[in-house]
């Protein structure tokens, strides 16, 4: 049943045509929401995306979501025999929900990687996202863990296994990081001893809520690098061998470049 209420509204279809301008109505008047995603290439030295970005009209509130770059992959760290290794973490995850004001700006950097492939025994750490402006202080993702590779016949690679942050940890509401990549170690085999390690597999961790998922294996062969590229935000993969006498020194690759989503409404 139509109530005074109902008769006061006003469809859209009974407004002709530009007869209502956007100069006639005052900020907050109107809804105005959408999702904005910023990132760079995809590539295996990209620079990220920074950039300034302004608050649309109609726009009070503001949920931020970042995620740093992922580690570089480790190097194969030795020419004649095999190693232990454990691949690259993926970058961690922040998030804040701020009121913000329409034509207000902000300074948004999504990570780019470390500029080079890694030939060490451990690679290097992912690169910080960020972004900066008016109800923000020091927030912040940081990039993922390395990888590393050891030439102990006994010692392996320890993975690392992180946990959720405090809320305020980085300038942030939540956030948390992932673990820091599977590790692979060396298989004693009766009469070859530890020059044949074949079968060896390990996982480069993602970024938390990103989804994605790289495994590297080697079954049989000399040496292999680590994988040209991988996703957004996640960790790299690195050098693998399984036979004594290598003779050429494996390279880890860089991991996933960084993200940042806002939500605005």
């Amino acid at each position: 049943m139509a109530n005074y209420s109902s008769y006061k509204q006003i469809t859209s279809d009974l407004i002709p045509s530009a007869l209502v301008t956007d100069a006639m109505i005052t900020p907050g008047a109107r809804k105005n929401y959408g999702i904005q995603w910023f990132y760079g290439s995809p590539n295996s030295v990209s620079s990220g995306c920074c950039c300034l970005w302004t608050v649309p009209a109609g726009v009070s509130k503001m949920h931020l979501e970042i995620w740093g770059s992922g580690g570089n992959g480790h190097g194969s760290c030795s020419w004649d025999r095999c190693q232990h290794f454990k691949s690259a973490g993926g970058g961690a995850y922040n998030s804040k929900y701020i009121c913000t004001t329409p034509g207000c700006t902000y300074t948004i950097c999504a990570a780019g990687v470390y500029p080079c492939c890694s030939f060490d025994c451990t690679g290097c750490e992912g690169c910080s996202s960020y972004v900066n402006g008016y109800n923000l202080s020091n927030f912040c993702a940081v990039g993922g863990n390395r990888g590393c590779a050891n030439t102990s016949w006994t010692e392996t690679c320890y993975s690392v296994l992180e946990c959720c942050l405090a809320p305020g940890n980085n300038g942030g509401d939540f956030g948390f990081i992932g673990h820091g990549g599977r590790f692979g170690s060396v298989e004693w085999w009766f009469g070859v001893g530890f020059c044949h390690c074949h079968k060896q597999t390990t996982r480069a961790s993602t970024a938390p809520v990103v989804g994605t998922n790289v495994e590297m294996s080697i079954n049989y062969c000399w040496i292999r690098h680590g994988c040209w590229t991988v996703p957004y935000a996640n960790g790299a993969e690195g050098a693998q061998s399984s036979y004594c006498g290598n003779w050429d020194n494996g390279y880890g690759n860089t991991g996933g470049p960084g993200l940042v989503k806002i939500t605005y409404f």
